[in-house]
């Protein structure tokens, strides 16, 4: 299957999940999807079986993905293992009900540290540059967990979190520009018209950011598959 069919497979239980949350999983060596004689990923049913486990792992025990990582590891060697318990465990208050049968996941500020294998200084320090925010009740959007590894890897190769503000600035004017094109959707009072303007958004988000990385790599002069 191509990453894209992948992302469709899993879009019905995990409907946050991204081709670039994907690519991520593979960087850090959760998956291994073969590669086509020209570049292309190429994954096998296993392959989805693995990655299933791995975002499930991620949403309902907050495990790292190191810890993860060794989990499934040691399974595949045919080991009898425990799951891991890393603080908290999901529970159904930290996925309250939404308009529309819309569901958003959220994750506590210690679940936060313990899935992103970060320390308190340095979220504090990603705050302050608004690379992360708290939701009003103090938890977190469980799509902090993917900034917060996102922007560990990037300070791996020197890049610090205030060289990040221009991402997160540019991001917003791209948010922006997708809610004008669905507020008048999203104020309609028929629900049906409502529910279509979330999936516009989806859809405009994902044209958004296919953009941006098209640019990104036009810019730069490399080719990823």
């Amino acid at each position: 299957m191509s990453i894209g069919t992948v992302l469709n497979v899993l879009r019905d239980e995990f409907p946050e999940v991204t081709i670039s949350k994907i690519r991520f999983l593979e960087s850090e060596g959760l998956i291994e999807p073969q590669r086509t004689p020209s570049g292309y990923r190429k994954f096998s049913a296993a392959d989805v079986e693995r990655l299933g486990h791995v975002l499930r792992m991620q949403r309902d025990h907050y495990l790292p993905l190191k810890v993860i990582r060794e989990h499934l590891d040691a399974m595949e060697r045919g080991e009898a293992v425990p799951l891991p318990v890393v603080g908290r465990q999901r529970t159904a208050d930290d996925v309250p009900a939404q308009p529309e049968g819309r569901t958003v996941a959220r994750i506590g500020r210690a679940e936060l540290l313990a899935a992103a294998d970060i320390g308190e200084e340095e979220l504090a320090e990603w705050e302050v540059y608004g690379l992360l925010a708290p939701l009003a009740d103090g938890a977190y959007d469980a799509e902090a967990v993917t900034v917060a590894s996102l922007v560990a890897e990037l300070g791996r190769f020197g890049i610090e979190p205030r060289h990040l503000r221009v991402m997160k600035a540019a991001a917003e004017r791209e948010a922006g520009l997708v809610d004008q094109v669905v507020a008048p959707l999203r104020r309609h009072r028929n629900p049906q018209t409502r529910a279509h303007a979330e999936a516009r958004a989806k859809e405009l988000a994902d044209l958004t950011v296919k953009l941006h990385a098209a640019l990104v790599q036009a810019a730069l002069g490399v080719r990823l598959p």
